[in-house]
């Protein structure tokens, strides 16, 4: 730019009619059409105790569809631990907000001091 002079350039080819193309969008991604406020559709995991009196073993797991879960301990899965110790007994159940909770707390229950606690206090 010489001497100072502010030259105005145009920001679309003259020779083209109609509306220019609309700019770039932000790198930000639109993950949804609902805003939830709602807490009903916040999901819950669920933590739970199981009980086998015929074996007198403890079984502690966490879960986000406690329903299906018992079913699958009781009676669809074909092998795993809980197959061996069947019939279970649900005994505690704690609802937690996030994953990371429920986890916390299923570390703690799976601890020889959440083991003893479960047995003072639950059966």
């Amino acid at each position: 730019m010489r001497g100072g002079a502010v030259v105005a350039r145009r920001a679309h080819n003259p020779k083209v009619r109609g509306s220019n193309p609309l700019p770039a969008t932000s790198s930000l991604t639109f993950v949804g059409l609902f805003l939830f406020t709602d807490l009903s559709f916040t999901p819950m995991y669920t933590v739970y105790v199981l009980y086998s009196p015929n074996y007198d073993r403890l079984y502690i797991g966490f879960t986000s569809d406690l329903e299906n879960r018992l079913l699958s301990h009781n009676s669809l899965a074909k092998k795993g631990f809980t197959v061996k110790f069947r019939p279970w007994k649900l005994i505690h159940t704690e609802d937690f907000s996030t994953q990371a909770q429920a986890m916390k707390r299923e570390k703690q229950l799976k601890s020889g001091q959440g083991r003893k606690w479960i047995r003072d206090n639950l059966l």
